[in-house]
C-alpha cells in the first residue's frame, strides 16, 4: 500500500514540475516538497525500521550531494570563465551567422566535447556559448534544445561520458575499445536525425547580442588564460577519477580551488580605476543556486524509490521479456533495453541501470561482458534521458540555466529526441545483427581492451 502511495505523490509531483509555468509554482520547490514527502510517507509507513531509513537516507544523501558539489564546481568554473569574457576567444571564431550551418556546428562540438568531458558539463558550457552567439531567447532556447540532444548522444558512445556508461565500464559489463566501436555510429545517428529535421526547417541569419560593457575590459591575454586554466580544469576530472579512482566532484572542485587561486591574485595584481577583476568569491554571489537545490530535491525522491524497492520491481517485471526471439534472434533484451531508456526520461537512469546491473551478473545465466544488451543498455540509458527535459543531467541544467518550459520541450524537442532515439536504435540493432555477430575479426575487436575492476564512486 505505501508503494502505491509513493509512486502516487511521485507523479503528482512530477505533474507539478512540468505545468510550472500554468501553475506559477517553482519547480524548485516542489521538487524539493517532493523529495522530503516521499521519504517522510516511507518512514511512516514502518515498512523498514528506522535505522535503516536513517542509513540509507544518509548515504543517498551522499551520493546525491556528489553530484550537486559537481554541478556547483562546474558551474562555477564556468561562469567564472564568462566573468572573465573568456568565452570571446572562442565566439569570435563562429563568424558565420546562418542558422543552419550554426546549428551543425554546435551540434557536433557538442557531441564530441561530450565524450570527452561528460554531457552536464558540457551541456553548461554550451548554453554560455549561446548567450554570447544568439540574442532571441526563443530562438536560443531551439539550439539549447538540440545541445541538450547532442551532448546526451556524445556521452552514450563514450566510458567517461555518461555516468551510466561509467557504471557499466567500471563493473565490467563493457570495455573501452567495445563501447566505443559498438556504439558510436549509432549515437551519431541519434544526433543527426534531430539536426537535419530542424536545419530542414531553418532558414535566414541569427540575430547576435549586442556586446555587455560591465565597466571593465578584461585584457586578452587574461580572457585567454582563464578560459584556457577552466577548459583545463574540467577536462582534468575524467583524469583524476581514472588515476586516483576517487569521485569526479573531487576532481572539478581541485580545480575551481587551482583556479580560485589564480582569479584572486589576477584580480590583486591588475586592479584597474577602482575595479577588480572578478574572482571565484564573487562569481558564486550569482551561481543558479535554484537549479542545484532542484537537483538535490529530485534526485532524493528517485533514491526513495529505489530504497522503496519500486524501481527494482520495475526492473524485475521487464525481466518477461527477455526471452522474445525472432527467427534466429533472440530480440527481447533489446525491448528490455528500449523500454528502460525511455522510463530513464521520467525516474533517473542512474538507479535504473544500477538496478538492472543487480539483476544479471557477469555470467552465461545472465549476460556475459560485452554482451549487446550492455552497449546497447548504455545507449538506450544515456539518449532515452533526452525525451523529457527533467530527463538527464544536462536537461536540467540547461533547464535552469536558461528557464526553458516544460511544456514548450516537450512540444518544440520531445518528437525530435524520440525520433532520433528510435533511429540511432535500429542502427545499432541492424548493426549488431549483420556485422559484429558474423565477422570474427571486428568481434575479436571490440575485445581487445579489458574494463578496469574498480568499484564505483559517482557524481
Amino acid at each position: 500500500m505505501f508503494a502505491v502511495v509513493i509512486v502516487t505523490v511521485f507523479i503528482v509531483g512530477y505533474a507539478c514540475i512540468a505545468l510550472e509555468h500554468p501553475l506559477k509554482i517553482n519547480k524548485t520547490a516542489t521538487a524539493l516538497l517532493l523529495g522530503t514527502l516521499v521519504w517522510t510517507i516511507l518512514a511512516l509507513s514502518h515498512a523498514l525500521p528506522g535505522d535503516i531509513i536513517s542509513a540509507e537516507l544518509v548515504e543517498n544523501l551522499g551520493e546525491t550531494a556528489e553530484i550537486v558539489f559537481f554541478l556547483l564546481g562546474a558551474m562555477t568554473i564556468v561562469t567564472l570563465i564568462e566573468d572573465y569574457q573568456g568565452f570571446r576567444v572562442i565566439t569570435d571564431k563562429i563568424t558565420t551567422k546562418d542558422k543552419k550551418k550554426l546549428l551543425w556546428i554546435l551540434s557536433i562540438l557538442t557531441f564530441f566535447l561530450s565524450a570527452l568531458l561528460d554531457n552536464m558539463t558540457t551541456a553548461i558550457v554550451m548554453i554560455a556559448l549561446l548567450r554570447k552567439i544568439i540574442a532571441d531567447r526563443k530562438e536560443r532556447w531551439l539550439y539549447a534544445g538540440m545541445v541538450i540532444l547532442a551532448a546526451n548522444a556524445g556521452g552514450a558512445w563514450s566510458p567517461i561520458g555518461d555516468v551510466t556508461t561509467i557504471m557499466l565500464w567500471i563493473k565490467g559489463q563493457v570495455t573501452t575499445v567495445n563501447i566505443i566501436v559498438k556504439t558510436l555510429i549509432a549515437s551519431f545517428v541519434c544526433m543527426v536525425v534531430p539536426v537535419l529535421i530542424v536545419g530542414a526547417k531553418l532558414k535566414g541569419e541569427i540575430e547576435r547580442p549586442e556586446e555587455e560593457h560591465s565597466g571593465l575590459d578584461v585584457p586578452v591575454n587574461l580572457r585567454r588564460l582563464v578560459l584556457f586554466m577552466g577548459i583545463a580544469a574540467l577536462i582534468f576530472v575524467p583524469i583524476f577519477k581514472t588515476i586516483t579512482h576517487l569521485p569526479p566532484y573531487l576532481g572539478m572542485l581541485f580545480g575551481l580551488g587551482i583556479l580560485w587561486i589564480t582569479t584572486e591574485i589576477i584580480s590583486r595584481k591588475y586592479e584597474k580605476e577602482g575595479h577588480k577583476l572578478p574572482t571565484a568569491a564573487s562569481t558564486l554571489e550569482h551561481i543558479d543556486t535554484p537549479t542545484i537545490l532542484f537537483f538535490l530535491g529530485i534526485l532524493m525522491a528517485v533514491s526513495c524509490l529505489k530504497v522503496a524497492g519500486i524501481l527494482g520491481a520495475m526492473a524485475q517485471g521487464l525481466d518477461s521479456m527477455r526471452g522474445i526471439s525472432i527467427g534466429d534472434h533472440t530480440f527481447g533484451f533489446f525491448l528490455i533495453d528500449l523500454i528502460i531508456g525511455v522510463l530513464s526520461a521520467i525516474v533517473d537512469n542512474v538507479p535504473l541501470v544500477a538496478a538492472v546491473q543487480g539483476m544479471y551478473p557477469i555470467s552465461p545465466e545472465g549476460f556475459i561482458q560485452n554482451h549487446p544488451f550492455w552497449e546497447f543498455l548504455a545507449y538506450c540509458a544515456g539518449t532515452g534521458g533526452s525525451l523529457l527535459i527533467i530527463g538527464s543531467a544536462a536537461g536540467v541544467a540547461v533547464m535552469g540555466m536558461e528557464k526553458i518550459d516544460f511544456i514548450w520541450y516537450l512540444k518544440k524537442i520531445s518528437w525530435l529526441a524520440f525520433a532520433g532515439y528510435l533511429a540511432g536504435a535500429i542502427v545499432f540493432i541492424l548493426m549488431d545483427v549483420t556485422l559484429f555477430e558474423n565477422i570474427p575479426w571486428l568481434r575479436d575487436l571490440t575485445m581487445a581492451l579489458p574494463a578496469p575492476n574498480q568499484t564505483l564512486s559517482l557524481v
